[in-house]
């Protein structure tokens, strides 16, 4: 298992890699809506779909994709899109979470379909997006998600239970504790910091998330990332609350030792817009 995951993980750095320092951003941006058809596939899977519909569902997320593409959103602000965006993740989520698991199924599954596509596409937008602003800009919001999930981990293992007596979501995630979070929050902030002082430093020519929230005032960056951390562990538990409605452990096995796409994404699906939204703000 351990090879599988290290031969899968060097596969999709060979590929992501050269796609992400090309010059143009059209390579990465045709290599992530590869990755993009496969959650969408994926999400049909696990809402019941056959697997004839859950092809023609990756099909239309590639078309609303390569509509925004053909359509230059890419290179186009979008700060209505990214508010309403933002504010139906973060209402949404609340709503989902509060419901628990017993309440996906009562969801319409055609909406639940419709929002998962919808979802998808926003996120290729936003990495599109954020990679036209500049590979620093994009690195700095991926490099929160793996920051927070990274310190989490390591901070529940060691703290987990200490200082709560209750468990995140136990009914959902029943391995996260909100030790975990405050850890993950930490990291975050520890990270943006050094971020800043990196940009300011090397005098970045594209400024990072970081410097951009830094700029209007510190109070901001630390408002931001945290939000963005809490933003990362409600992608996770979302995707966790499907995948135990459907009785799945992963999204797929498309990922050899990995699961699949919204195994790997599911974090980054809220964040992705939400940093475009806070970073259309402060332009």
């Amino acid at each position: 298992m351990l090879k599988q995951r290290i031969l899968t993980a060097l596969v999709l750095l060979a590929i992501l890699l050269p796609a992400l320092f090309y010059p143009d951003p059209v390579a990465f941006a045709g290599v992530v809506l590869v990755l993009m058809a496969g959650g969408a596939w994926e999400w049909g899977r696990l809402n019941g779909c056959s697997f004839a519909a859950s092809l023609a569902l990756s099909a239309v997320c590639v078309a609303l994709c390569s509509a925004a593409w053909l359509g230059g959103w890419t290179t186009q602000p979008l700060a209505l899109l990214w508010i309403v965006s933002g504010g139906v993740w973060v209402l949404g989520s609340a709503w989902l979470l509060r419901t628990g698991v017993p309440g996906w199924p009562r969801i319409p599954r055609a909406l639940r379909l419709v929002l998962g596509v919808l979802g998808l596409w926003l996120a290729w937008l936003a990495v599109v997006q954020a990679r036209v602003i500049g590979i620093n800009f994009l690195l700095s919001v991926m490099t929160l998600v793996w920051m927070a999930d990274i310190a989490a981990y390591f901070a529940g293992r060691t703290f987990g239970l200490r200082f709560t007596k209750s468990k995140l979501a136990p009914s959902i995630s029943p391995g996260k504790s909100w030790e975990g979070v405050w850890g993950g929050m930490a990291g975050v902030l520890l990270l943006g910091l050094c971020w800043v002082l990196a940009d300011a430093h090397w005098q970045s020519a594209v400024p990072s998330f970081y410097s951009r929230l830094w700029s209007q005032g510190a109070w901001l960056l630390v408002l931001g990332a945290l939000f963005m951390a809490c933003m990362s562990v409600v992608g996770d538990l979302i995707e966790s609350l499907v995948k135990r409605s459907a009785g799945a452990k992963d999204s797929s096995k498309l990922l050899p030792g990995h699961g699949g796409v919204l195994d790997r994404v599911d974090a980054l699906l809220p964040t992705l817009p939400i940093a475009m939204m806070l970073t259309r703000l402060v332009s």
